[in-house]
């Protein structure tokens, strides 16, 4: 799920799509009570929020100790389950190491499962330079869709050295900004974003943007009336603007399309 290329406006008023990333890597029910983490509840949360306007779900798996994992046979009940309970909605897995993975078993989950879509940190691979070029020359082949997650300049331009060199195929142009970090915890704020379209103005992104923490909403809406789509959910937040929780992944996702609507924007 991607936006278009940087520079592209039409009179302020955009189409947009949303992702919504439901649980992530590292809250878990502590955070908060619907957070979904088995396939069950990551299935209904799919349902609900394609509902809501998300047309596409950015999806983590967790094993029997609710621990951030990359297992395939994890990652395909998953799939499985969201299929079934929202047989419109998109799936993008993520390979994110969230510290416990390297770049070889990213590798091998991408070549096990061979998923339609996938989110790919471009930090992360840079780790292992001989198994970033063999990941999407392997995603290339197979026709997976790749999204680089670019969490500012450095990325970027790590990103068009491999566009230069070939490691990274130049027909991959999908992209997500990253605003704010969950740790250290950095609020994500709409002016960030000015610092990505900067950087990556020369490569035609398809991009979109998700930001941590309560000004979530606010940096999605400057991301779509720029051009971008939107990711939005308890991955990356659990609060309103005003500092009240959430009360779940569709809510939020429902209050997005509802901002964005008001300011003349139109859902895809």
């Amino acid at each position: 799920m991607v936006g278009r290329s940087i520079g592209q406006r039409r009179m302020g008023v955009a189409e947009f799509t949303v992702m919504v990333a439901p649980s992530g890597a590292r809250r878990g029910k502590r955070d908060h009570l619907n957070l979904p983490v088995t396939p069950e509840e990551i299935a209904q949360t799919a349902a609900d929020c394609y509902v809501a306007g998300a047309g596409a779900l950015h999806l983590h798996v967790r094993d029997e100790e609710g621990q951030h994992s990359l297992d395939v046979g994890r990652y395909r009940t998953a799939m499985e389950a969201v299929q079934e309970a929202a047989p419109g909605m998109k799936v993008q897995i993520t390979t994110e190491s969230a510290g416990l993975f390297s770049p070889k078993d990213q590798l091998h989950c991408l070549m096990q499962l061979r998923p339609a879509s996938v989110s790919v940190s471009v930090r992360e691979m840079a780790r292992d330079l001989a198994v970033a070029a063999r990941a999407y020359a392997f995603s290339a082949e197979v026709g997976t869709r790749v999204q680089h997650i670019l969490y500012g300049s450095s990325c970027i331009a790590q990103l068009k050295e491999w566009y230069g060199d070939g490691t990274v195929p130049r027909s991959m142009r999908d992209a997500i900004f990253v605003l704010g970090s969950y740790a250290p915890p950095v609020l994500g704020q709409p002016e960030d974003l000015a610092g990505f379209l900067s950087a990556a103005a020369d490569l035609k992104l398809k991009w979109t943007a998700c930001a941590f923490g309560r000004n979530e909403r606010a940096c999605l809406l400057a991301a779509i009336a720029a051009g971008g789509d939107a990711r939005i959910g308890f991955e990356n937040n659990i609060e309103t603007p005003e500092g009240e929780m959430l009360q779940d992944n569709a809510a939020s996702v429902a209050a997005l399309v509802r901002a964005a609507q008001d300011a003349g924007h139109s859902l895809k």
